[in-house]
């Protein structure tokens, strides 16, 4: 199997914000060697070399929460839309993602179940994107927050069976939406919006299939309600308080904040969000930075994800930097908000192979001149971006328009971009 070789590193540990002068040995898609002396003493003669100039390299980012498919404003949203303009707009927003550095992407309701089908399109090997973890539909009520793009359900065997349908045509976990949210007029962050005989039957399903329950949820008595009933992983928590956050910490569980839905005024309007939604979302924004201070406070993992597609840019810079320099607001030094999309985002995903460099690790990894762990904006300009030993952004790429396309060969090719 090919090797590849990246010398002359500055490999940043994200667990101890440890930097150490190296090199990483790619064996595959996997890492196989790093330190000192690899190249002394691990490497094959004909291994393929890359000299990365001292470059800061780290995991690659893991983002938690993203719609792949949703179109902007929420209005044009259109639930009979053509599966191949779906499968599209997903392809495109995902290698944007993967140009920012987003090497794994975790998605939470998508029109036409598309993510599913780049997800295995990528895995196929017929084009190039980051790894995705899929949810499907997701399941929402009738005419609920998560209208128009999910699939909707009403009582508990109808729960089951939309869960479960998701889950047999691939998702990697359940999502279901617990409260109204920011999106729509007339809904609130507190109002409930299923009851418990849909929950635990979401739940149920999630169980059986070996996986877990991810629930959009905007009030404290919401999550907190939902722990008891075995929800493990709460998407925005605006309104998260300290009782709330206990219930989660006591149940290892996870908080998704996606800080920049509260955050992003600029965006909105570059994507043509009426007055009253962007007025509406930046009315949120400190309550919702103080609610995730009480929580990372608390001691409760928290997840970076971003619900805007996270390869956009927000004023120049990809809108999943944005969220780790928000999570700088609610006490957070920059290395603990790299982890927010690293090792606490692989924990989530029970994937220890992602989100750290070691032996045995996926060579998902980007390289930047500065060290985020020092200063997050490093990460606005990025050297390389390496998903499965493959290098799709850098100086070491081969300019080609089509490299998804030539991607069927990995054996004999080395770069991509």
């Amino acid at each position: 199997m090919t090797q590849l070789l990246l010398n002359n590193c500055s490999i940043l540990d994200v667990e101890t914000g440890a930097v150490t002068k190296g090199a990483i040995l790619v064996e595959g898609d996997t890492i196989v060697a790093v330190g000192a002396d690899v190249a002394a003493s691990g490497a094959a003669p004909d291994c393929e070399s890359v000299d990365m100039g001292g470059a800061h390299v780290m995991p690659g980012l893991i983002s938690c929460h993203t719609h792949l498919t949703i179109v902007f404003p929420f209005s044009h949203s259109r639930t009979n839309e053509d599966p191949a303009l779906t499968a599209f707009r997903a392809y495109s927003r995902a290698r944007d993602a993967l140009h920012a550095g987003v090497t794994t992407i975790r998605t939470v309701g998508e029109i036409n179940r598309a993510d599913i089908a780049l997800r295995n399109s990528i895995k196929a090997g017929w084009v190039v994107g980051p790894r995705i973890y899929s949810a499907g539909y997701g399941v929402s009520t009738t005419g609920g927050h998560g209208h128009s793009f999910t699939a909707e359900a009403d009582g508990a065997d109808d729960f089951l069976r939309k869960c479960r349908l998701d889950l047999l045509a691939g998702a990697d976990h359940v999502k279901i939406f617990l409260t109204g949210g920011i999106a729509h007029q007339g809904e609130s962050l507190a109002q409930a919006e299923m009851i418990d005989a849909e929950i635990n039957a979401a739940v149920a399903a999630a169980r059986r299939a070996g996986t877990y329950v991810a629930a959009h949820a905007g009030g404290a008595g919401a999550i907190a309600h939902g722990v008891s009933l075995g929800v493990t992983c709460f998407e925005h928590a605006y309104e998260i308080d300290r009782e709330a956050s206990r219930a989660v910490k006591e149940a290892d569980g996870f908080v998704v904040p996606t800080l920049c839905v509260t955050r992003s005024p600029a965006w909105m309007r570059d994507h043509c969000f009426e007055h009253w939604t962007i007025d509406k979302a930046t009315s949120a924004a400190d309550i919702h930075r103080d609610a995730i201070r009480i929580a990372f406070e608390e001691g409760v993992t928290i997840v970076n994800g971003t619900d805007i597609p996270p390869g956009d840019l927000d004023d120049g810079v990809p809108v999943v930097v944005r969220e780790l320099e928000n999570m700088l607001d609610v006490g957070m030094t920059p290395l603990q908000a790299l982890q927010t999309a690293t090792i606490n985002a692989s924990r989530l995903l029970h994937a220890p192979e992602l989100g750290r460099i070691r032996v045995g690790a996926k060579a998902d990894l980007i390289a930047m001149a500065g060290n985020p762990a020092q200063d997050l904006t490093a990460l606005h300009d990025l050297d390389m971006v390496m998903i499965g030993g493959r290098i799709a952004r850098g100086s070491a790429a081969q300019a080609s328009p089509d490299f998804a396309l030539r991607r069927a060969a990995p054996h004999c090719l080395r770069y991509v971009s």
